[in-house]
This record gives C-alpha cells, sequence and structure tokens, in this order.
C-alpha cells in the first residue's frame, strides 16, 4: 500500500523590525528538518564571503527584468537602486518533493506571493508584546541610530495594520514559545487534505481492502 505524500508548503513569516522574526526564522531552519530559505534573486553586486545560490543568484538588471516580464518571479521590489525577488522555478521544485520553504518578507513581499500561489502559503504575522517593548528590542541591538529607531517605530504602525491579511498571528513575548507555536502551525499545515498527494487513492485503498 502507497502511503499519501506531501506536497510542501510556503511559510511566511512577516513582522515590524525588531518583533522577532528573524529569530525565530534561525530557530525553525535550526529545527525543522524539512524546511530550508528562500534564496532571492538581486541585481545588486556579489558582497566578499557570498556565494550563488546560497545567498542570493546574483544577475544582471536585464535578466531581472526579463524574469519578471515572463512571470518567473514570485515576488519582487526595488530597494535602494537594486532589484530583489524571489525565482519561481527552485521553490516549485522544493514542494514538489515535500520540502517546504520558509519567506522572510514583508506585507507587500506577501500579497505577491499570495496572488501567485494561493493554495501553496500559510502566513504569520509576528506582533511585538508592546510598543515599548519594540522600541527596547530595537534600542538594545545597538545596530542603528537613535534617528533609525525613529524612523523603524514609525513605520512599524504602517506594517502592523496589515495583520488581518496573514493566516496566523504571534504575540511574541516569549521567544520559546513563539518558536513552538509556529512548529505547531507547521505541522498542521502539512497534514491538509489538500497538501497530501495521494490521499484519495489511499482512502479508496483502506474501503476496497
Amino acid at each position: 500500500m502507497t502511503f499519501p505524500q506531501n506536497r510542501g508548503l510556503m511559510l511566511v513569516l512577516s513582522s515590524p523590525s525588531g518583533a522577532g522574526k528573524s529569530t525565530i526564522s534561525r530557530a525553525l531552519l535550526e529545527r525543522e528538518e524539512r524546511l530550508s530559505l528562500s534564496v532571492s534573486a538581486t541585481t545588486r553586486q556579489m558582497r566578499p564571503g557570498e556565494v550563488e545560490g546560497k545567498d542570493y543568484f546574483f544577475v544582471t538588471p536585464d535578466q531581472f527584468s526579463d524574469m519578471v516580464k515572463q512571470g518567473d518571479m514570485l515576488e519582487h521590489a526595488t530597494v535602494f537602486e537594486n532589484s530583489y525577488g524571489t525565482p519561481r522555478k527552485p521553490v516549485e521544485d522544493s514542494l514538489q518533493r515535500g520540502e517546504d520553504v520558509l519567506f522572510d518578507i514583508d506585507w507587500q513581499g506577501t500579497q505577491q506571493v499570495t496572488a501567485k500561489a494561493p493554495n501553496d502559503i500559510v502566513r504569520v504575522f509576528i506582533l511585538p508584546p508592546s510598543l515599548e517593548e519594540l522600541e527596547r528590542r530595537l534600542f538594545a541591538r545597538a545596530q542603528d541610530s537613535e534617528d533609525v529607531v525613529r524612523k523603524r517605530m514609525a513605520k512599524a504602525a504602517d506594517e502592523m495594520s496589515h495583520w488581518a491579511e496573514y493566516d496566523y498571528i504571534i504575540i511574541n513575548d516569549d521567544i520559546g514559545k513563539s518558536v513552538a507555536d509556529v512548529q505547531a502551525i507547521l505541522r498542521a499545515e502539512r497534514l491538509k487534505r489538500d497538501r497530501r498527494d495521494g490521499l484519495h487513492d489511499f482512502v479508496n485503498s483502506l474501503r476496497s481492502s
């Protein structure tokens, strides 16, 4: 008897800066063997130590434009004169193998992926427990100046206004619990009927045996 095979899913994590998305993502990639991080294509120059196909797919502006025109990008955006986007084929190949792909993108990228792959996407939005805690975390990182932190806080309100576009909401007041919650979401989503290829034939074989 052949057991049903799982099709992979696209797990999207979004949050305002400082809410814990990157920390949760790192923990998930360490704990979930079937989960890999999506690799973006970019038009910016390769930096020392970066590896083609691991950090990014490095392409020319013309190549990037052609990929967009041909529908080969799941999502894309231009940031500081450089373009970034998620090539469709590597993600599709992973899903076909039953592997899940993690996306670390904002609400705009999430809208694009949802439009192109509504049946494969699982959207999780990470909220801070309070604005005061979000500000504390941003300052605690010691990565940005006070002016940059203020700008990130101002942007956070707009980002959080899109929470209702997501399937699951996690309030990250405890990082261990938040990681466990996302893992529980993954387990449940993997068991959904529509993601189990061959389930119909499997049930029929049980009924006829």
